[in-house]
């Protein structure tokens, strides 16, 4: 007999902070799937990967939360997403963890080589590393939003997030080895409709940093962030090129192993006719 959803425990979080509405919007897709926890950084945290940054005094400071007349068990922690993740596994999840994680929905899109520095992604590979199956889900948006929390129209992005989430949480998608993470994206003008395609990491940076007079003396935070889109040099099964040549819903396969796939006793081999 199959397990009912709502006997699910599911986790959510993000890196744009406890008053995100993207948060808000995550929850709310999930809300009928089991019963759901929120454990998110106190202040936007975009940019810090799985870093375990944060107060070292602080703890978790439980808030009120409530949507569509529900009351959702909330907390919100001085750190980085990843660090809030691990000791929220430790602490409120102690005897018991969550099914599913779900890291965002973050404002902008996150592609290519770029992920490991998204606070979105490095939730997800922290919860990934401890057992738990995760999604790290983002809506294309402007670059002024990614630190704002601007107005969007989160439905098509809560649809796949619903979608994705029942299939992990089904029988299905566990005896998928090496899937720890599915990191999706949505283009900002996707609906209901629009197909969705399983991608490979670009191997090419998606976000670039540009000064426009770099030196020595330039500071860390001058130059301005540009979108790098190459289609002749992409692979067309990437997650760039079918995110925005495509302009279809990327969902990107993750996993915590990052050994890079070759043959190891030919590598092996390799190192030792040079030494």
């Amino acid at each position: 007999m199959t397990e009912p959803l709502t006997m699910y425990n599911i986790l959510v979080t993000n890196d744009d902070g406890i008053d995100s509405p993207g948060l808000r919007a995550a929850v709310q897709a999930v809300l009928d799937l089991g019963n759901v926890t929120i454990v998110a950084p106190s202040q936007q945290q975009t940019g810090t990967g799985r870093g375990m940054t944060g107060d070292k005094e602080a703890s978790l400071k439980s808030i009120d939360y409530h949507l569509d007349g529900k009351d959702v068990r909330a907390y919100h922690c001085a750190c980085s997403p990843a660090l809030i993740v691990r000791h929220s596994l430790r602490t409120i999840f102690k005897d018991t963890l969550p099914d599913l994680l779900i890291s965002g929905i973050n404002y902008g899109e996150n592609l290519g080589i770029n992920i490991t520095s998204s606070g979105t992604v490095g939730a997800a590979l922290e919860a990934a590393s401890s057992g738990i199956p995760g999604i790290a889900i983002s809506k294309q948006t402007d670059i002024e939003s990614h630190h704002t929390y601007t107005e969007q129209d989160w439905s098509a992005t809560s649809f796949f997030l619903n979608k994705f989430a029942k299939l992990l949480l089904s029988a299905k998608t566990k005896t998928q080895a090496d899937v720890d993470v599915l990191k999706i994206d949505v283009p900002g003008d996707a609906t209901l409709k629009t197909k969705y395609k399983t991608t490979r990491l670009a191997r090419s940076a998606y976000y670039e940093k540009v000064l426009e007079d770099p030196s020595a003396i330039s500071k860390i935070g001058d130059g301005r962030i540009s979108i790098n889109v190459d289609e002749a040099k992409l692979d067309p099964e990437s997650d760039i090129y079918v995110f925005a040549v495509d302009k279809l819903v990327s969902v990107t396969p993750l996993s915590v192993d990052l050994t890079s796939r070759v043959k190891l006793p030919a590598l092996q081999e390799l190192f030792e006719d040079e030494s």
